[in-house]
């Protein structure tokens, strides 16, 4: 299963690697947007966002609305058909998983448990 990401997560994505590109001298297109989970956490694992200039030997490669997405396999078991969205709102922004293998998620949505 795929990983996805929203048009408007998408958006903010390009916005965030376009000004880390001007800053780092780089070439957007040679960016990718890294996820991926670790242990710890409310609810056992945490998810991880980044921005590499590289993909690994092993990684997973997906395109989304013209973004890179890398995916190392083993967090690949806890994201397959996660939809990742950016939310703009009064109380908060920030990015959100929608992760159909979690069987719990803390208040902040930053962790899960399986």
């Amino acid at each position: 299963m795929a990983i996805s990401l929203t048009e408007t997560a998408a958006k903010e994505v390009k916005r965030i690697m376009t000004d880390q590109a001007e800053r780092m001298g780089m070439k957007v297109d040679d960016m990718h947007l890294r996820l991926g989970v670790k242990g710890g956490g409310c609810n056992g694992f945490d998810y991880l966002m980044d921005i590499a200039d590289r993909k690994g030997d092993d990684d997973e490669l997906f395109e989304v609305h013209g973004v890179k997405i890398i995916c190392d396999p083993k967090s690949h078991l806890y994201l397959a058909g996660v939809t990742v969205d950016f939310k703009d709102e009064l109380m908060g922004r920030g990015f959100v998983f929608q992760n159909p293998n979690a069987s719990s998620t803390c208040r902040c949505g930053s962790s899960f448990g399986v």
